[in-house]
Formats: C-alpha cells, sequence, structure tokens
C-alpha cells in the first residue's frame, strides 16, 4: 500500500513471538485480512493477536496504546483493546509492537449493518463516554485539529480526482460542501477525548450491536466533530439521525463532522483506489452518503 512499507509475515512473526515470549512460542500465526492501512495483524492461537506497524509512523500509535488503553478501558461502556505483550525489535524488525487479547466480532458492513438504529445508540453511548473522559495530558488527536488544516490534502485530492473520471465523483459538489464546512464555526471549546479513527474497520459487532471498538492509535484530544465519521462512513440516513440526535450535534458540528468524512474519503479513494478494496470502497461509499443529502 505504501512506499516504504516494512515487509512482514508468519514466519516473522513467530520468530518475533518465541524470542520475545516463549510462553507462546509454537502457537499458530495466521495472517487476518484486514482493511487497515497502518499495521498488519496476526492471529496467534486462540486468544491472541499480535499488531506490527507498517510504517515508522505506527510505531508511535503503539506506544499511544500502551499508555492509554489501561486508563480509558474502566471509562468506556464496551471492550477496547487489551495489551498482554508488549513486543520489542528484533529479528530485523525495526519497531515496537503488541500481542493483545483477542476481542470476538466482526466489522460491520457500510450501509448495511445489521442492526442499524441499535448500532447508531451504541457508536453515541461510546462517543459520549469518550468525550466525558478527565484524564489529563491526553495527547493531541490525530486529525482533531482545526478544519482548515485539512484544507491543502483536500483541494489536492479533489484535484486527483479530476484526473480519475472513471470514478465519477462531483468534484464541484464536493468542494462546495468542503468550503461551506470552513465558513462553519469553528470548535471554540475545550479539546475533548476522541477515539478519532471510528472507521467500520475499528468497530466490531455481534448480532448487530456494538461489541468492541479498537485501533486506539489516533485517539487524544481535539475537535469533538472528529468522532462523528460513522454517520457517513457506516450509518444509512435513519440511523443517522439516531446518531445525531443522541449526541444532540448542533449544525456547526455537524457540518465539520460531514466534511472531515469527506475530506478523508476524498484523500484516501485516489490513494488507495487500486492497493486497498476495503479502503477504497469506504472512501466511494463515504462521498455518496455526503453528497447524496444530508
Amino acid at each position: 500500500m505504501h512506499r516504504g512499507e516494512f515487509p512482514v509475515d508468519e514466519d516473522l512473526v513467530a520468530r518475533l513471538v518465541a524470542a520475545r515470549f516463549p510462553r507462546w512460542a509454537g502457537l499458530p500465526v495466521r495472517r487476518l485480512a484486514s482493511g487497515g492501512t497502518v499495521n498488519a495483524v496476526f492471529r496467534l492461537g486462540g486468544d491472541l493477536l499480535v499488531r506490527l506497524p507498517l510504517l515508522p509512523g505506527g510505531a508511535a500509535d503503539v506506544e499511544r496504546e500502551r499508555r492509554w488503553l489501561p486508563r480509558l478501558a474502566r471509562l468506556l461502556p464496551v471492550p477496547v483493546p487489551e495489551v498482554v505483550g508488549e513486543g520489542e525489535p528484533g529479528e530485523g524488525y525495526p519497531w515496537a509492537w503488541s500481542v493483545l487479547r483477542w476481542l470476538p466480532g466482526e466489522p460491520p458492513e457500510e450501509g448495511a449493518p445489521g442492526d442499524p438504529a441499535g448500532l447508531a445508540a451504541d457508536l453515541a453511548g461510546f462517543v459520549a463516554a469518550m468525550r466525558a473522559v478527565t484524564l489529563p495530558d491526553a495527547p493531541r488527536a490525530h486529525r482533531g485539529g482545526p478544519l482548515d488544516l485539512l484544507d491543502a490534502d483536500t483541494r489536492e485530492a479533489l484535484a486527483r480526482l479530476r484526473d480519475v473520471p472513471e470514478e465519477g465523483v462531483d468534484c464541484d459538489a464536493a468542494l462546495a460542501v468542503w468550503e461551506e464546512a470552513l465558513r462553519a464555526p469553528a470548535w471554540d471549546g475545550p479539546p475533548v477525548w476522541l477515539h478519532a479513527d471510528l472507521m467500520p474497520g475499528n468497530l466490531l459487532v455481534r448480532e448487530g450491536r456494538l461489541a468492541a471498538v479498537i485501533d486506539f492509535g489516533c485517539a487524544g484530544a481535539g475537535d469533538p466533530a472528529c468522532d462523528l465519521l460513522p454517520a457517513w462512513n457506516l450509518l444509512p440516513p435513519d440511523a443517522r439521525d439516531v446518531f445525531r440526535d443522541a449526541l444532540d450535534v448542533d449544525d456547526a458540528t455537524w457540518a465539520r463532522g460531514r466534511a472531515r468524512a469527506l475530506s478523508q474519503a476524498l484523500v484516501a479513494l485516489p490513494y488507495y483506489r487500486t492497493s486497498n478494496p476495503a479502503m477504497a470502497r469506504n472512501a466511494r461509499y463515504v462521498i455518496g452518503a455526503v453528497l447524496g443529502g444530508r
């Protein structure tokens, strides 16, 4: 997916585990299909998961999760990853990595979750619980700053998409949505705790309801609009209304959330359209959801 991505496979993971955690040596290792873009994930035995960064930036995410997940876990309404082993560089692999407890569930399907209204309510409960966290010294959430920090990347992505007519993106309409959001009032309250990457691939559901939230590598404090992304990257329109009503989102915050979702999708689509089908599919869904109406 990325230039400079570190190659990882089952053999490397087995060697890393055996060297660092002899008690788990010999457990079967199986790479899991994932739409993730920063880490590779491997099932280790029946109860564990190994997660390794593919890029240097992912190494910082590992340290962030190790520090904050134990503190956040007791404050949130659904399970989150539990780090049970702190891996170190070795066997030619250059960064820290983690062994986590396996969490059951499956990522929901964008636009067609099994219980849309129930899932929307669950997500709103999770977002509200994150916002209520008062842990001090929160790091800055990835993408949690002012909307205009995303302006250059968004416009560059639109320019790239104009050169990919087969995607059928109405770039003028997308630009109008983006510029309207830039004119909306910026967040002027204190930063709040955010997951900051509520993509479908970072959610696990069982029987249509939220069972766990994973991948806290972007978590930190920032604009609450950042955690509204599921309204457009996952939920159908009626459930989107349930989500908004449960969180009592004002118009300006809703506009920023919509624009953030659109910006992320516009950047992702030309970058991942040939290398990550799951990310490209979700980007198309977001663009359609945003430009299609509410």
